[in-house]
Formats: C-alpha cells, sequence, structure tokens
C-alpha cells in the first residue's frame, strides 16, 4: 500500500517515489529521506508505481527490478518519455549486462544492492540536477564549500583531501547546519542499513575530519554529549 510523508508539504519538497517488494528496504529509504526533507511515497510493484507516478508527480523514481505485477525495467521504460521524472534502479542484480539493460531502458542511473545510503542520496540529487540544471549544488557553511558535483571541499578557498567516508559525512553534517545529528542516524545514512560495525566509527571519521578541516578546538564539528555532533553555521 503506497503511504505518503506526512511532515513535508509535497508542493514544496522535492519528490521520491521508492518502489520495491521489500518492505525493509522501502522504510530504509523513506524514513532516510524523509530525514532530508523529501516528500516520499512508496508502492510495492509496478502497477501502483505507474498509478502513483501519475498521480503523484516525482521528481525521481528509485526502482526495484524483480517486482510482481510489473518489473522494474517495464515501468522505467513506460515513462521513459516523462520529461520531468528522473529514474534510478536500485537491484541486487550487478552484471553489466544488467546494467546495460537499465540504461537502454530509459533509466537515468543504476545502483546495486546493498548499498550505501549516502550514495542513494547523492544519486537522487545528481538525478535532479540533470532534471534542473539550475540547481545549486554547493553547500556553505562558515567558510567550507562542498560541492556535489566535483567532491571538491574547500575551507577558506584551500583545497581538502577527503576520502568517500570523509565526504559523505560531511555532506550530511553540512545538509543540516546547526542541527544535533545522533550518532545512529549518521551510521545508517553514511555507512548505510546493511553496516553491523561499531559505533565508535562516527566518532574516528568526526575525528578525521577535524584534523583535515583544521578544526580545533571544535568552534566547527561540536560534540553534544550522549546524543552525537552537529557542525556550526
Amino acid at each position: 500500500m503506497a503511504e505518503a510523508s506526512a511532515s513535508q508539504d509535497p508542493a514544496q519538497a522535492p519528490r521520491v517515489l521508492v518502489v520495491d517488494d521489500e518492505r525493509s528496504i522501502v522504510d530504509f529509504i523513506r524514513l532516510g529521506l524523509q530525514y532530508e526533507g523529501f516528500s516520499v511515497q512508496t508502492a510495492p510493484d509496478g502497477q501502483a508505481a505507474l498509478r502513483l507516478i501519475s498521480e503523484f508527480k516525482p521528481h525521481v523514481v528509485v526502482l526495484d527490478i524483480m517486482m510482481p505485477k510489473l518489473d522494474g525495467l517495464q515501468v522505467a521504460e513506460a515513462i521513459r518519455g516523462n520529461k520531468d521524472t528522473g529514474v534510478i534502479i536500485l537491484s541486487a542484480k550487478d552484471e553489466v549486462q544488467d546494467r546495460i539493460k537499465g540504461l537502454d531502458v530509459g533509466a537515468d542511473d543504476y545502483l546495486v544492492k546493498p548499498f550505501d545510503f549516502g550514495e542513494l542520496l547523492a544519486r537522487i540529487r545528481a538525478v535532479m540536477r540533470r532534471r534542473n540544471p539550475t540547481a545549486e549544488p554547493v553547500l556553505r557553511v562558515q567558510d567550507v564549500t562542498l560541492d556535489e558535483t566535483t567532491r571538491e571541499v574547500r575551507r577558506d578557498g584551500r583545497l581538502i583531501e577527503l576520502s568517500a567516508r570523509e565526504f559523505d559525512l560531511l555532506r550530511l553534517l553540512m545538509m543540516h547546519p546547526n542541527q544535533v545529528l545522533p550518532r545512529e542516524r549518521i551510521l545508517d545514512q553514511v555507512w548505510g542499513y546493511n553496516f553491523f560495525g561499531d559505533a565508535n566509527n562516527v566518532e574516528v571519521y568526526i575525528r578525521y575530519l577535524r584534523q583535515k578541516l583544521n578544526d580545533e578546538p571544535h568552534q566547527l564539528i561540536q560534540t553534544v554529549r550522549g546524543v552525537g555532533y552537529r557542525i556550526k553555521g
């Protein structure tokens, strides 16, 4: 059954339709995107997806391939002429031919399960930018800039070399300036739903970021004891 975010006004928030028959995946993506300010609806199969695409008019559809009634490839092909809706296929099928087939039927991107939520979020934003080239891809907090297109980070104009994980963590913080992000939320959104490691990873990577950004004594990235971290805007 489809469900909508109650906390976002669909007329103002970017809209994403998540289509998958695996409920745990759907819920993980839905909660993460709603946290990021998206309006989200979900569908368990291709037929429901086509109906919701017409009603909800999503900016991006995230599609599994193997689903009942209509599969993801059929849905992507059915809406390939819709210039206002981008398509990302999210599938456990990881062969090159599967990727080619998905892109050939009209998908904008193809991501293999298991996936990292931060990467999915970046790909959704990238598809939206391609559909709307005037969108601003640069985040700014104090004297730090983060370019989502080039994946360049600068502080006071100085280029900062970050690993992929460090970049995703900094991007998450910069998307929510002055907001405390709990460690558990950071783990979910940066490390992904399939991560079962130590929560201390967050503390370790926060330390890496502080060192590279020369953030002493923690005036940029602040620790809220017992809760998590925030970046001061």
